[in-house]
């Protein structure tokens, strides 16, 4: 069973920023994806970032030019850097593995509030 734990999040002004991170543990093969999504209060969850296995990235259009998405491939850990935050990027960021046996996996998440 893959667990992931996010770790990172943290009140931080606007204009700052943060790096996230996300251990993943029980790995058995290397996974297809990784990626961080978030979920604000009485908003449905939506996607952040992806990076594939070759390194491929994707970002949501409110989020590009201002995060970065990485992998330590060694570790099939995954993390996001995330620059000139505002209020609107406050929310629970959660990682996700979706593996190359179908299987998808969540972590517990992790709090990020933007606020001066």
């Amino acid at each position: 069973q893959v667990q992931l734990v996010e770790s990172g999040g943290g009140l931080v002004q606007p204009g700052g920023s943060l790096r996230l991170s996300c251990a993943a543990s029980g790995v058995i093969s290397r996974p297809n994806a990784m990626g961080w999504y978030r979920q604000a209060p009485g908003k449905e969850r939506e996607l952040v970032a992806t990076i594939t296995i070759g390194g491929r990235t994707n970002y949501a259009d409110s989020v590009k030019g201002r995060f970065a998405i990485s992998m330590d491939y060694a570790s099939v850990s995954v993390y996001l850097r995330m620059d000139s935050l505002t209020p609107e990027d406050t929310a629970v960021y959660y990682c996700r593995q979706d593996t190359n046996y179908g299987a998808i996996y969540w972590g517990q998440g992790t709090q990020v509030t933007v606020s001066s």
